[in-house]
C-alpha cells in the first residue's frame, strides 16, 4: 500500500497553507517553483500599547489572572508573544539561554506596566528547568500557560552530509525541551485542573522540508506529541495546541535570511526560498501569531485541544466548524 504521512487540514479557503513546504521541496530538487492561490485576507492592525510597541495586542482579552512561561522569549517570536501576553495582563516568566536577552524582554514588560521575571535557563537542562519552574511559582504564582517556543533551525544539507550530533541537537532543543517544560508545569496544572499549553510547531513538520530534516522531523514530533498529550489531559481541564506561526521575518527566519552561504548551497537555497515567500507577500506580521496565542490563552479555543492551528487561520471560523473538524479528525497528522 502506498500511503504517506500528511496533514489533514481541510483549510477553509480550499487551498494549502499560504507557503507550502512542497514549494520548497521543488526548489531543493531544482524543479520549477509553483505556488497555489492564496486568499490572505486582511491583517488586523495591532493595538498599540502605552509603550508604543506595536506587537502588544490586547484583543479585548483580560488575562490578568494568568501566569505564563514563554520559552525562547529573549528575542524573535518568543519576545513578541511575551509582550502580547503581558499587554493582556498576564504575569510572564521569560526564559531562554541568554540572560541579557531575557532580561531585556522582562524589562520591556515592566517598563510598560506589566509583571515579568527573567529566567535564564537552557531548555535541555532538566535540573535547570525544574529549578526554574519552582522559582517562577514562588515569584509569580501557579503557572496557567506554557508557550513552548524555544527552538533551533538545525543543520542544513543532505542528511548523509550534515553532522549527526548537530542534527540530534535539533531534536534535543525542539522536542526534548518541549517535553521537559511540559513535565515541569503539568503537575501543578493537573492539581489545579487548569492550564493551557501552546507548542510552536511548523508547516515543516506538517509537510516536509528536504535538506532541513532535523528541524522538520522535530516539528512533526511536536505536533504528534501535542495530539497525544491533549487526549491524556482531556478530562483534566487542560488544553494543548500545536501552532504554526507562519513566516515571520524575525527569529529563525531572520537568521536564514541573513545567511551568506553560496546561492547554490543548501543553506543558500533555504535563504532564497524565504526571500521568494516574503517578496510574494506570503509572510505574516508578528501580530498574527501573538493574537492567536492570546486567543488560545483566553480559553476561546479550548474545544480544539490537540489540533494543529495555523496563524493564517481565523479561530472563530474554526470554532464554527468544530463538529466538522471532530467528525473528520481534521487539523491532525495522520496517514491518508
Amino acid at each position: 500500500m502506498n500511503s504517506k504521512l500528511s496533514a489533514v487540514l481541510d483549510i477553509t479557503r480550499g487551498v494549502k497553507p499560504s507557503h507550502s513546504f512542497d514549494a520548497f521541496a521543488a526548489l531543493a530538487s531544482d524543479q520549477p517553483l509553483t505556488y497555489e492561490p492564496v486568499d490572505a485576507g486582511e491583517v488586523e492592525t495591532a493595538v498599540t500599547h502605552e509603550s508604543g510597541h506595536a506587537g502588544m495586542v490586547r484583543g479585548g482579552f483580560d488575562l490578568s489572572n494568568q501566569v505564563a512561561v514563554v520559552t525562547g522569549g529573549g528575542r524573535g517570536i518568543g519576545r513578541e508573544i511575551a509582550l502580547a501576553l503581558a499587554a493582556a495582563g498576564t504575569s510572564v516568566a521569560v526564559t531562554a539561554r541568554s540572560a541579557d536577552q531575557v532580561q531585556t524582554t522582562a524589562d520591556m514588560i515592566t517598563v510598560a506596566g506589566g509583571r515579568a521575571m527573567a529566567v535564564p535557563v537552557d531548555v535541555t537542562d532538566e535540573t535547570g528547568v525544574q529549578q526554574a519552574i519552582a522559582s517562577i511559582q514562588d515569584s509569580l504564582g501557579a503557572v496557567t500557560l506554557l508557550v513552548n517556543n524555544a527552538g533551533v533551525g538545525g543543520p542544513i544539507g543532505p542528511t548523509w552530509e550534515v553532522n549527526a550530533t548537530e542534527w540530534w541537537r535539533t531534536m534535543e532543543v525542539n522536542l526534548r525541551g518541549v517535553l521537559l517544560w511540559t513535565n515541569a508545569v503539568l503537575p501543578g496544572m493537573v492539581a489545579h485542573r487548569r492550564g493551557r499549553i501552546v507548542n510552536i510547531a511548523s508547516n515543516a513538520g506538517a509537510y516536509r522540508w528536504p535538506n532541513v530534516s532535523g528541524y522538520s522531523v522535530s516539528k512533526t514530533a511536536v505536533i504528534k506529541f501535542t495530539e497525544n498529550l491533549a487526549l491524556e489531559l482531556r478530562n483534566k481541564g487542560i488544553a494543548v495546541f500545536a501552532v504554526h506561526p507562519g513566516i515571520v521575518a524575525i527569529g529563525l527566519t531572520e537568521l536564514a535570511l541573513n545567511n551568506e552561504s553560496s546561492p547554490d548551497s543548501p543553506a543558500g537555497k533555504v535563504a532564497a526560498w524565504f526571500r521568494e515567500e516574503i517578496a510574494a507577500g506570503r509572510d505574516l506580521p508578528p501580530e498574527r501569531i501573538t493574537r492567536l496565542v492570546v486567543e488560545l490563552a483566553s480559553g476561546l479555543g479550548d474545544v480544539l485541544s490537540g489540533r494543529y492551528i495555523d496563524a493564517h487561520d481565523d479561530l472563530t471560523e474554526l470554532l464554527a466548524r468544530a463538529d466538522q473538524i471532530f467528525e473528520g479528525d481534521l487539523y491532525t497528522l495522520r496517514v491518508r
